[in-house]
Formats: C-alpha cells, structure tokens, sequence
C-alpha cells in the first residue's frame, strides 16, 4: 500500500509517499482502509523534528474509514463497520492496523470527512472545555487562533454553552470566519494590541482563563490577559516552541495557573475515548457544532497540503483523501 514516510527531518520536501506493507495484525487490533485522513499541525512538528521521531516514520495521527480486517480477540468490532480514530501516528496512509479500543465506530449522520476532520480537533475543543478549564455560562474567555481547526470547533461549542469567546486571529481576513463560528468579538493579533483590547472588553478584569495553541507569539501577552487565579491553557505552538520563563512571573500576575495539556491524558481508555467521543457526535449532530472541511489534497498531494499549512491561508478543517 501507499505510506506517506519521512527519513529525515525538515520542510514539506522530506515527505515521502513510499510502498509499504502492514505487519499481520495483532490480536488485540483492527485493519481500517481509509477513506479520509485528518490533517492537524503536530503532523508538522512531527515532520520537522520539533516532536522527534525514530527514521523512517509514519505521519499523521487521524482517520476515517472501514474495518476490513479484525484480530482474533476482537469482538467488539466486525468487518464493514464505518470507524475513525485519532492519537496513532502514521493515519497518512491507505490503510492500518490499529488497537480496536482506539477505533470508535461512527454513528450514521456522521460522514466519513466530518469524522476524519474532526476527531483530533474535535476532541480537543471537548477536553480543553468541559476537562481541562470547565468553561460556564456567562463566562468570558480568550481562544486563539479561533479560525483555525480547533478554534472553530471550540467557539461554536463554547457559544452554545453560554460563552462570551474572545478569539483572536492572524489576519484580518479570517475575523469574519471567527464571528460566523461563534466569537463575540475577534481581534487580529498581529495588527492591534490584544491584551489592551482583552482588558477592555471585560472592564479591565480579565478572564478567567486562555486557551493558547500559537505558543512563542502570544505566550507572555496571554498571562496579561488572565483575572487574578486565571489559568493559561497552553497546548500548541503554531508559531514556535515558548522559550524557558521564571516562574515567579505567575506569582507576579496574580497567582495564575499553567497547564500544558494532551489529548492522550484526557482519553487514557476505551470508556474515556468513547464518553469524549460521544459528546462530540452528540454536539455535531444536534448543530452546535458544524465541521467545515475547507481545504481537500489527494494523498499524493501531501506536500502541497503541508506547504498550505505553513502559509496559515488554511481554515478549518483539511482532508487528505487516499
């Protein structure tokens, strides 16, 4: 089958589509042929050795598709059922063999797109809300990045929730894509002085927490967003790796609160990964939350689509499609 594989670290260059074949299954595993593979930005720290990888290696940690193939242990999954996964390496690919715990079957109004493109994302926006800082209503909080993959998914569902979302962009042409998927107000960070336009809006108090993926860019100013005991939630680093800080500076702000959060410590298990699971299908089917898959590459296509990502003109969700 076809592999997109790296051998070395580096720009969209290095991506490879090699042929491979799978290993015969585990017992405690399935075998899913995609039909849509999810594109997230730690597929590029991946690539670019940010996050370091044994060579040669296998991208990608989303998919859709069918089962074709199950271990000999496996019973909770049959041949034909429609599944998708995420937080296993390697999904940039035609097919694989993965823990059958880890593949949660999709229900019907879910298309194979939708789910490919919204299970990491998706997951994430569920975590970082209702887990890792439970948001509530009438509460005013600051997401960055809000047009991209997460932030569009989170904003819509933190709307729903009862939210006032404060999400900031990049560029001034993805504010209105913010206001449409549930910001209140959009500020371009590039352009003006967020923290200032942050106090104002809650009357100089602050909120009670940020939800920062940009990292290097808007790592101190969001600390200067924060309420006193606010908490900076710091899970990606689309504009580079934050540099070492005092501590003493959390102090200094108000006894604030930092965490740096994975998806995989808020779904540890098969009943953690399907709870969270559900919530999202739950929301997408009910039209809180809509999945827009804006950008689709043929797998063979792969290093356009990551040349796409890196000129952050990107919104949304991006396929790649086998």
């Amino acid at each position: 089958m076809k592999a997109v594989r790296i051998h070395r670290a580096g720009g969209p260059e290095v991506l490879e589509l090699d042929d491979i074949e799978l290993p015969p299954l585990a017992a405690d595993q399935v075998r899913i042929k995609h039909t849509a593979i999810g594109v997230n930005f730690i597929d590029t720290y991946h690539r670019s050795g940010l996050y370091t990888l044994p060579m040669p290696a296998g991208i990608g940690s989303e998919a859709a598709g069918v089962v074709e193939a199950v271990g000999s242990d496996v019973h909770s999954h049959k041949v034909g059922d429609r599944v998708a996964y995420c937080m296993v390496r390697g999904s940039y690919a035609e097919s694989a063999n993965i823990s059958a715990w880890q593949a949660v079957k999709l229900p019907p109004g879910i298309s194979d797109e939708t789910a490919a493109a919204a299970m990491l994302k998706g997951l994430t926006a569920r975590y970082l809300l209702k887990a890792t800082f439970p948001v509530k209503p009438g509460m005013s909080i600051v997401f960055h990045s809000a047009a991209g993959g997460v932030g569009l998914i989170a904003s819509q569902w933190a709307k729903h929730l009862g939210v006032n979302v404060i999400g900031t962009v990049g560029s001034d042409d993805k504010i209105a894509l913010a206001k449409e998927n549930g910001c209140a107000h959009v500020i371009n960070y590039r352009k003006e002085e967020w923290v200032k336009r942050v106090r104002e809006l809650t009357g100089g108090a602050g909120v009670p927490v940020v939800y920062d993926s940009v990292g290097k860019d808007t790592f101190m100013g969001s600390f200067d967003c924060l309420a006193v005991r606010g908490m900076l939630v710091y899970f990606g680093n689309s504009s580079g790796a934050v540099p070492p800080f005092e501590p003493l500076i959390l102090s200094g702000k108000g006894s604030l609160y930092l965490t740096r959060p994975t998806l995989a410590s808020y779904a540890r298990n098969a009943a953690e990964l399907q709870e969270t699971s559900d919530d999202l299908f739950a929301a997408i089917a009910s039209g809180a939350v809509k999945i827009a898959v804006n950008q689709r590459f043929k797998l063979s296509d792969v290093r356009k689509c990551h040349e796409a990502l890196h000129s952050r003109e990107t919104t949304g969700a991006t396929v790649l499609l086998p």
